[in-house]
């Protein structure tokens, strides 16, 4: 047999391993479209991809269509996994005319007012109501007990408002059938910071957000220097006159950034006067942030100086939120498309000591994806002409890939060893040069991105963040243009000329198709289906053997569904299948490589992020996985570490059963685990939480019972 025959047969191998339950039930529950009636009109995952791919060609011109659809069709079966929206909504449009094919949107910054409030809430509605989710900053808004003199009050706080915009979520998802998605930002110097750290301690508070801290490089030295933190908010020029307020007080007064100056009191440098409202150790709430993480896996952990430091459009952006899993960091109305490739397909001879990644093939899947993905931009579907507005003019998207511990596993890795660290950093990179090889050959084909031909004036605070251009003589008032400013001094780009200085030279003549091409997303349910479960994302797989706790229509509790890792099936597919006849025998008696999320070390997965973070130009969502018994002195540091080891976020999660069961569980912690049910007569009743019980006419596992009755799906306790 010819090397290329081999080859060929060993990709066949791995794609035709068939789809297990659960993989198949998410495709058909979430991915397949089906008429009105749920007739189904894909009838299989590879009329999915047929239908998907000739969407995207649809964009072409009509002569180059059919050459697209085949070639995009190609990249499908190849690895190629277009986001869920764009999975579920391409080729849609007759039977999903109000659907959008975009993931993640950021809101506007919500004003200070009740009628920016509740205006931003009716635009969140509309986005979520179109299948995306939405990120938003709360801590625009004035602490709990401040003066409104307009209202003549005082203001329940930004907390109050979040849970109006929780309910509201809540409501449209529930109406669609589809859980809404959200992520709310706070910033660790605002007053009511403390509030927003304990916020998920209360039972269904805030359940259809994640929440995450935007953290500065200011509080990461207070807090490594034991100093005290100050708490403030941006004082108005009505409030300083008024309440006799010195802003040239140091004890009253501090000047920080602040994504809006409207009506506050503003420094020549753009700088914001906050009233201090009250001081505290910074250490004091670190340690508040990092047990109510380890008990509740919140608040998440955005490094947003660096952020903006690192972001392409640095000139003209300020991030202060994200989507709802961290992954994509945006400007107002901002909106992003994701996409991922399925890393496992391109391993050849897997668990053999021939095991190796195909590089060329990757790339020419990286080529054809990107070319995708930049066509989905015009047949987004966003409900609000500012959100239609923003995609058009950056054009930016997401693309990652998923798979990567089980392709760890497949090449004879151990996850956070030295051997996949290099790894991780190389297959970043590859996709990352790549992606802007055809992006500078969609520039020349199609046009850049409308930013690349705008042009901005030099300020003060761009020399100020960007010396080297006074060195390379402009001068306050100057022109540029933005393609310039985006490949000659973003930091990202600069790194990129280090390996391909001739890339980013062309890039800095012609411009890029986008501002932003690398993301890696959870790829949480697109994993589990048209990948057959390997791994999410950047992550390992969560267990060889667990339970995926799924959202069925019409039903109060979660299902109980059982998965195996991708890997599983594949060791049992190449190894003789006589030999691992059972798959519980299979997960018993595997090598050593064979990790899963609970045996890598917090610190190790923060160095996989890390490596892949280098090339990546968004963000990444990561979780470092700890098991349920793993001690909080060895816990406690992790973000300092992630903070040291140059990441945009962090995010952890322990199993907590009194918290939360979360999506995926192991069999293991719910055999170890006992929950207690009051009955209206008095009376307690205990169970494992696996076992099972009847309620309300419907089965449940206690653990999933126990956690729709606290969520208030039955209503509270």
């Amino acid at each position: 047999m010819s090397q290329t025959a081999k080859v060929q047969r060993l990709h066949n191998v791995v794609t035709s391993l068939p789809m297990q339950p659960a993989s198949e039930d998410i495709w058909d529950t979430k991915y397949r479209l089906k008429t009105k009636e749920g007739v189904a009109i894909d009838q299989t995952v590879d009329e999915t991809y047929q239908r998907v791919a000739r969407a995207l060609a649809e964009v072409e011109l009509p002569k180059l269509r059919e050459e697209w659809h085949d070639k995009f069709l190609w990249a499908l079966r190849h690895g190629a996994i277009p986001a869920g929206r764009i999975t579920s909504n391409a080729g849609a449009l007759a039977h999903k005319p109000a659907t959008s094919t975009i993931n993640c949107t950021v809101s506007a910054t919500i004003g200070d007012s009740m009628d920016d409030i509740l205006s931003k809430l009716h635009e969140a509605g509309l986005t979520l109501k179109a299948g995306c989710g939405i990120g938003y900053e709360f801590s625009t808004l004035r602490p709990r007990g401040a003066y409104v003199s307009g209202a003549g009050a005082y203001t329940s706080g930004p907390l109050s408002f979040m849970d109006i915009y929780d309910k509201m979520c809540f409501t449209v998802s529930s109406a669609g059938g589809r859980r809404g998605a959200q992520m709310a930002t706070f910033d660790v110097g605002h007053p009511d910071v403390a509030d927003f750290i304990r916020a998920k301690r209360e039972g269904g508070r805030l359940r259809q957000f994640n929440l995450s801290l935007l953290i500065t490089e200011e509080f990461m030295q207070a807090v490594e220097a034991d100093s005290e933190w100050k708490l403030a908010f941006p004082l108005s020029e009505g409030e300083a006159e008024a309440d006799g307020v010195d802003i040239n007080d140091p004890k009253q007064v501090i000047w920080r950034e602040w994504p809006s100056n409207e009506r506050y009191v503003t420094r020549e440098d753009g700088l914001i006067a906050c009233r201090v409202f009250r001081t505290m150790k910074a250490r004091r709430i670190w340690d508040m942030i990092m047990t109510s993480t380890y008990d509740f896996a919140e608040p998440g952990f955005i490094l947003i100086d660096r952020v903006n430091q690192m972001n392409n459009n640095w000139f003209c952006e300020e991030i202060r939120a994200t989507n709802p899993c961290g992954e994509q960091p945006l400007p107002p109305y901002g909106a992003c498309l994701l996409g991922s490739i399925n890393l496992t397909l391109f391993v050849r001879d897997p668990f053999t000591e021939k095991a190796r990644f195909d590089w060329d093939e990757y790339r020419k899947v990286v080529d054809i994806f990107t070319r995708m993905l930049d066509n989905v931009v015009e047949i987004n579907g966003l409900p609000l002409e500012e959100q239609r507005n923003e995609i058009f003019r950056k054009r930016r998207h997401g693309m990652g890939f998923l798979g990567l511990g089980s392709t760890m596993t497949m090449l004879r890795m151990r996850y956070g060893d030295a051997a996949s660290l290099e790894f991780t950093e190389q297959v970043s990179k590859e996709m990352a040069l790549q992606g802007w090889r055809t992006g500078l050959k969609l520039s020349e084909e199609k046009g850049p991105a409308p930013i690349m031909e705008e042009e901005f004036t030099v300020t003060g605070a761009m020399l100020a963040k960007r010396p080297e251009m006074k060195t390379d003589g402009f001068k306050i008032g100057q022109k540029v243009k933005g393609k310039v400013l985006w490949a000659k001094y973003s930091r990202y780009m600069q790194q990129v000329a280090g390996e391909d200085a001739a890339l980013v030279e062309a890039l800095t003549e012609h411009g890029s198709r986008f501002t932003h091409h690398s993301s890696i997303a959870p790829t949480g349910t697109i994993s589990l289906s048209l990948a057959n479960n390997a791994s999410n994302g950047i992550e390992p797989s969560f267990a060889h053997h667990y339970f995926r706790n799924v959202i069925r229509a019409g039903k109060k509790s979660k299902e109980k569904v059982d998965v195996f890792s991708f890997e599983l099936l594949a060791y049992r597919e190449f190894i003789d299948p006589q030999a691992l006849p059972d798959m519980e025998a299979a997960s018993r008696n595997l090598p050593e490589y064979f990790i899963a999320a609970d045996d890598v070390k917090p610190t190790e997965h923060v160095d996989v992020q890390a490596a892949a973070q280098k090339w990546i130009d968004s963000s990444i969502s990561k979780t470092a996985n700890v098991p349920t018994d793993y001690p909080y002195e060895d816990f406690k540091d992790i973000y300092l570490y992630a903070y040291h080891k140059g990441l945009k976020g962090c995010t952890t999660f322990r199993f907590n059963p009194e918290a939360f069961q979360g999506v995926l569980v192991k069999e293991q912690d719910l055999a170890n685990t006992t929950y207690r049910f009051k009955l209206e007569d008095g009376s307690i009743i205990e169970a494992k939480g696996g076992e099972e019980i009847e309620y309300d006419g419907e089965m449940h596992s206690a653990a999933n019972l126990y956690d729709a009755l606290k969520e208030g799906y039955y209503g509270k306790f």
